[in-house]
């Protein structure tokens, strides 16, 4: 399923129309990443939880001249599943 497609499902399950279904996808994909992006952690009961994680600094491997390559800290997002979504998938 891509954006496009949430978009007509939201839209038919809600009955509004597409355009109000894709401010409200939008609005709601950006304060999710509002808040993680701020170090918040965001709690969707009975979906699951995303989170900010940091990376810290490690070596690599260049995989072309097998020289070793410094990977400099970064940040990335987690997301773990609710126990509820995951009995639904089981």
């Amino acid at each position: 399923m891509n954006k496009a497609e949430l978009i007509e499902k939201v839209s038919a399950l809600t009955e509004v129309n597409k355009k109000d279904a894709e401010a409200i996808v939008d609005a709601t994909f950006e304060v999710i990443a509002a808040k993680v992006a701020s170090g918040e952690t965001v709690k969707i009961s009975g979906f699951g939880i995303f989170e900010k994680k940091e990376r810290a600094t490690r070596i690599g491997t260049n995989p072309s001249n097998q020289e070793k390559i410094e990977i400099p800290a970064s940040n990335t997002i987690s997301f773990k599943v609710s126990k509820t979504l995951k009995a639904k998938l089981n």
